[in-house]
């Protein structure tokens, strides 16, 4: 025990000296100019707001709905008894997790309609919540199934020994149970969903489609400078942090309830 609180004592002395040393080296008026600049923090406003902001929401939101709906399906197929659906299911998951996002997003805005001869509606919008929720659906399909088997297998007994269809047991009895149990996992693939719209650059946004960070790369083209990415990343936490904190209100309130 004794030895213990004498190697906390040297980490929290160690700690001090390394921010002291930091804060003598640095150089702060350079790290201000580079990071801080306050004409161009306020020329981004309110812009970073009403476009780059709005729309990494509006991209997240449908490729999200999209992507749940769609790993909704993929989970009950891939536990379906009918092995063409789970082997369907099981070879969407594996493709979409195994390839880069980025990849896809080039593949739905570029590739297919190439080959195909087809047009996604929607321009940037449609291309960016199709390329984005392919790949959320393959991750979130594998979260949905994991919850699902996380209920114990006496309430879907129970409920087939009282005469319900299986359907309708795993509608009204198994999936509202799995949900409860997957919020907090399906939060943080929300969280990455949010920093992955930054791969949209790729698919040509307009000025009035822009999300955050290409707002941010267009500002720090004109400027010559890095403080657009500072005004971002501040952007970027208003969005997450508090989804964060709703969570674990959420998982308190579950764990009381138990």
């Amino acid at each position: 025990m004794r030895r213990a609180e004498i190697r906390r004592r040297v980490i929290y002395v160690a700690t001090i000296i390394l921010l002291v040393v930091l804060a003598f080296t640095i150089d702060w008026q350079q790290l201000q100019q580079s990071f801080f600049q306050p004409d161009i923090i306020k020329a981004m406003f309110p812009d970073v707001i009403l476009i780059g902001a709005k729309n990494t929401i509006i991209y997240t939101t449908l490729a999200f709905s999209f992507g749940l709906v769609l790993a909704l399906f993929l989970a009950l197929m891939k536990r379906s008894t009918i092995g063409p659906y789970r082997w369907f299911a099981t070879g969407y998951i594996e493709l979409f997790r195994g390839l880069p996002a980025l990849i896809t997003i080039i593949l739905v805005a570029f590739g297919l309609p190439l080959a195909l001869g087809i047009r996604i509606p929607g321009g940037t919008l449609g291309k960016g919540t199709l390329g984005l929720g392919l790949v959320a659906g393959a991750y979130m399909a594998e979260t949905i199934r994991a919850g699902i088997e996380a209920v114990p297998r006496g309430q879907m007994e129970a409920a087939r020994s009282l005469g319900m269809p299986k359907s309708t047991a795993m509608t009204y009895i198994i999936l509202p149970q799995a949900f409860r149990i997957i919020i907090p996992p399906l939060t943080n693939e929300l969280v990455l969903l949010i920093k992955d719209t930054s791969l949209l650059f790729v698919i040509g946004t307009t000025p009035l489609s822009k999300e955050l960070t290409k707002f941010a790369r267009d500002f720090m083209t004109s400027t010559q400078n890095a403080t657009p990415l500072t005004v971002v990343a501040f952007m970027y936490l208003l969005i997450t942090l508090p989804m964060t904190f709703l969570v674990q209100r959420l998982e308190r309130k579950a764990g009381k309830g138990r």
